[in-house]
C-alpha cells in the first residue's frame, strides 16, 4: 500500500478513534460524576429533612378543617385515563400529575405497547433512602402569602372534573371561597401531541408573583436490549427560543444552568422521548442528567427546574404542551405545525441527533430521503441497508476512482523515483532529493496529496451513516439472517459473564466488517508495492502497514456493542471496496497510465508558459527550503553560542 493511501487511511482511522474516545467518559469525568453523587446524596438528605419537617406540618393541617389545605392534603390517588388511536395517557388525582404513558403503535420485547413511563413503577432511589412511585413527577411550585407554606402540587390530590374520553380536568379545589386551581389536560387530535393549560380562580390574594417554577422528574427506561448502545443515545436535550438545540453528556453525569430562554425540553433514549413544549418559554432551567447503573432496567434519571410565567388572577392561563412519541423525523416535524405560539419553527425533530453541521446536512437531505424512499418499496430492512450500501458507493465512486488514479499514478513513477533515490543516497542529499522528486511529480502531472484528498471527502459520510442508522427507529424490531433486531447488536454468540472489553456476546456482523477491513488492507497492501526509498522510510512504511492491521482489531472492541444494522453497513460498504479496488485494478494499467505521463511531460516541454511556471514553483520551493535550513542553522548557532 503506497504512503499516501495509508496515511488517509490512518488519518481516517485517528478521527474515527478521537471521536470515540470524546464520546466516552475520562478519568476526570468519571471522578466528577463520584463526586456529583455524594453531592446529589448529601443534597437529596437535606431535602428530606426538610420534607419530613413539612410532613409534620401537613399533619397538623390533615385534621384542622380551617387549614386552606384541609380539602387537598386526602384523598384518593387514582388515575383518570384519556386516548387516541395512537396513545394512551394515565393523569393521577395525586399531584394532577402525568403518571403513565403507552404507545400503541409501538411494540417493546415482551410484544406489548411500548411503555415511556409508568405509575406503576417501584423505584428504589438509594441515595434518597426511599421508594419512588412511578417513574415520572411533575410538580408546580407557587409561592404564597400565607405564613405555613407555598404550594406544591406533586403533594396535593385533585379532582377529575369533566373527564371524556380525550380531555379531563384535574381540580384542586381547597374549597375555601371559591379557591382552586385548574389542570385542563387535552389530547390534540390523533397526534402525539398533550395539551396542558393551567389556570388559577381566585387565587390573587394567596398567590404572589406572576411566574411558576416546575419540576420535572423522569427515570428514563430502557426499552432494547442493549444498554450500553441505548445508553449512548439516551440525553436530557433541550432547545433554546432563538438557537439550535443542545444535549447534556451522553455517557457521564452532567448538570446544566441554562441562562437562555427554553421553547422545549426532552428527555430521550434511542428511539422514543417525552417533551414538555413551553407555551412562551422556560427561564432559568437547571438541568441535570445522572447515569443508572446496569441492570435495572433503567438508563438515566433526568431532573429539572425551570419557570414560566403564571396568572395568578386566573384572566390568562399557562399553556405548556407534551410530546410522547417515537424519535421519528418526520411525525416530529409535522408535529411542529401543532405547537402553541410556533412563529419561530420550535424544531422537534432536532432531538435527533444526526451529527457536525456538515454530517447532519448529508443525513438531512441525502441519506434520510434515500433510506426512506427505499423503506417504501416494503423490502426486508437488510436488503434495504444492502441497497443503501451500493447507492453510496456509486456516488463516491468517481472519488475513489481519482484516488486510485493517483496511487496509479505514484507507482507508475517508481522507475523515474528510483534513480533519484539512487543518484543521492547521503544523508545531506535530503533536500536536493525532496526537490528533484517534488519537480519529477510536477512534470509528468502526479500528486503526492490526490490519493489523500478524494478519500478525506468520504469521511464526512462515513460519520452521517455512522449518526443515522442508530437513529433510524424504522430499522427497530426488524430482523435479518441471523440478527433478530437491527437497531441492537446480534447476539448468535453469547454467555452470562461478562468480559472486558468484549462483553458477553460476539456480534457476528461486527466480527464480519472487522475481518473485512483485514482482507482489504491485506489486499491492498499486497497489490500496491512500496514506493522504496531510505532504509528508514521502509521501516517506516512497515510500521503504518502494521497500524492498518491494528485498526480493525480495535474496531472490534468498539464496535461490538453497537447496532447489527450499523456493523452489517460498514460490512458490505468494506466489501464493495475491496470488489472496486479489484476492478479498478483490472481496468486502470499502469503501463498505459505512465505513457499518457510522458506525453503530458513531452508536450509540456515545449511549451514555454507551462514550463516557466513549473520552474518558477521549483525555484520558490527550492527558495525556501533554502530558508528553512538557513533558519534552522541560525537557531542552532544561537544555542552553541549561549553554551
Amino acid at each position: 500500500m503506497d504512503k499516501r493511501s495509508i496515511f488517509a487511511y490512518i488519518l481516517i482511522g485517528l478521527v474515527l478513534i478521537t471521536y470515540f474516545h470524546f464520546s466516552q467518559p475520562s478519568a476526570e469525568q468519571i471522578q466528577a460524576q463520584k463526586e456529583l453523587a455524594e453531592a446529589t446524596r448529601r443534597e437529596e438528605l437535606r431535602k428530606d429533612s426538610i420534607v419530613k419537617a413539612d410532613e409534620a406540618k401537613f399533619l397538623s393541617q390533615i385534621d384542622d378543617n380551617s387549614s386552606l389545605f384541609y380539602n387537598v392534603l386526602k384523598g384518593e390517588n387514582k388515575n383518570v385515563t384519556i386516548q387516541n388511536e395512537k396513545i394512551k395517557v394515565d393523569i393521577s388525582t395525586y399531584g394532577g400529575r402525568i403518571a403513565s404513558v403507552s404507545l400503541k403503535d409501538y411494540e417493546d420485547q415482551n410484544g406489548e405497547n411500548v411503555v415511556i413511563f409508568d405509575s406503576k413503577d417501584k423505584i428504589n432511589v438509594t441515595e434518597a433512602n426511599k421508594e419512588l412511585n412511578g417513574s415520572n413527577t411533575i410538580n408546580f411550585f407557587f409561592k404564597s402569602n400565607l405564613a405555613d407554606r407555598n404550594i406544591n402540587t406533586n403533594e396535593l390530590f385533585f379532582t377529575p372534573v369533566n373527564a371524556t374520553d380525550s380531555s379531563v380536568v384535574m381540580r384542586l379545589d381547597f374549597k375555601k371561597g371559591g379557591r382552586y386551581i385548574d389542570f385542563e389536560y387535552s389530547l390534540l387530535g390523533n397526534s402525539q401531541m398533550v395539551n396542558l393549560n393551567v389556570t388559577a380562580h381566585n387565587m390573587n390574594d394567596i398567590i404572589s408573583g406572576n411566574e411558576a417554577s416546575i419540576t420535572w422528574k423522569q427515570f428514563i427506561r430502557q426499552l432494547e436490549p442493549g444498554y450500553e448502545f441505548e445508553q449512548r443515545f439516551s440525553s436530557a436535550t433541550y432547545k433554546p427560543v432563538d438557537d439550535d438545540s443542545d444535549y447534556l453528556s451522553q455517557m457521564a453525569d452532567k448538570s446544566e444552568k441554562v441562562e437562555e430562554p427554553l421553547k422545549w425540553l426532552a428527555y430521550k433514549n434511542q428511539f422514543f422521548s417525552s417533551i414538555m413544549i413551553a407555551g412562551e418559554s422556560f427561564t432559568d432551567a437547571d438541568i441535570k442528567s445522572e447515569t443508572i447503573q446496569k441492570g435495572k432496567g433503567l438508563l438515566k434519571r433526568c431532573t429539572s427546574t425551570m419557570k414560566t410565567p403564571f396568572d395568578p388572577t386566573g384572566a390568562e392561563p399557562t399553556k405548556l404542551q407534551f410530546y410522547f412519541g417515537p424519535n421519528k423525523f418526520d411525525v416530529l416535524k409535522e408535529s411542529n405545525a401543532l405547537v402553541i405560539n410556533n412563529d419561530k419553527d420550535p424544531d422537534l425533530q432536532e432531538i435527533i441527533y444526526f451529527g457536525w453541521p456538515i454530517v447532519r446536512w448529508i443525513n438531512r437531505f441525502f441519506v434520510m430521503p434515500l433510506f426512506d424512499l427505499l423503506s417504501g418499496f416494503g423490502l426486508n430492512m437488510g436488503l434495504v441497508l444492502i441497497l443503501l450500501t451500493l447507492i453510496v458507493k456509486a456516488v463516491v465512486y468517481p472519488f475513489t476512482k481519482k484516488s486510485y488514479i493517483s496511487s496509479a499514478k505514484m507507482r507508475a513513477l517508481k522507475p523515474y523515483i528510483d534513480e533519484i533515490n539512487a543518484k543521492y543516497t547521503k544523508k545531506e542529499d535530503a533536500l536536493k532529493k525532496q526537490q528533484e522528486t517534488m519537480a519529477l511529480y510536477q512534470k509528468f502531472g502526479a500528486s503526492p496529496m490526490g490519493g489523500c484528498l478524494p478519500m478525506l471527502i468520504q469521511m464526512p459520510i462515513f460519520i452521517a451513516l455512522y449518526n443515522f442508522v442508530p437513529n433510524a427507529i424504522a430499522l427497530r424490531q426488524q430482523s435479518f439472517l441471523w440478527a433478530h433486531d437491527l437497531s441492537s447488536f446480534d447476539s448468535l454468540i453469547s454467555w452470562d459473564t461478562y468480559i472486558w472489553p468484549i462483553g458477553d456476546h460476539v456480534s457476528i456482523f461486527c466480527l464480519l466488517f472487522c475481518l473485512t477491513q483485514i482482507i482489504n488492507t491485506y489486499y491492498t497492501s499486497k497489490m500496491q508495492p512500496s514506493m522504496g526509498g531510505s532504509p528508514e522510510m521502509e521501516q517506516q512504511q512497515k510500521m503504518m502497514r502494521w497500524m492498518m492491521y491494528i485498526m480493525p482489531v480495535m474496531f472490534f472492541f468498539i464496535f461490538n456493542e453497537y447496532s447489527s444494522g450499523l456493523n452489517f453497513y460498514y460490512f458490505v460498504s468494506t466489501l464493495v471496496s475491496v470488489f472496486m479496488f479489484i476492478y479498478l485494478r483490472r481496468v486502470i494499467k499502469e503501463d498505459e497510465l505512465l505513457k499518457k505521463m510522458e506525453a503530458y511531460a513531452e508536450s509540456n516541454k515545449n511549451n514555454p508558459a507551462k514550463q516557466a511556471n513549473m520552474m518558477a514553483r521549483f525555484e520558490a520551493l527550492q527558495e525556501q527550503q533554502k530558508k528553512l535550513i538557513e533558519e534552522r542553522e541560525r537557531i542552532r548557532n544561537e544555542r552553541k553560542n549561549k553554551k
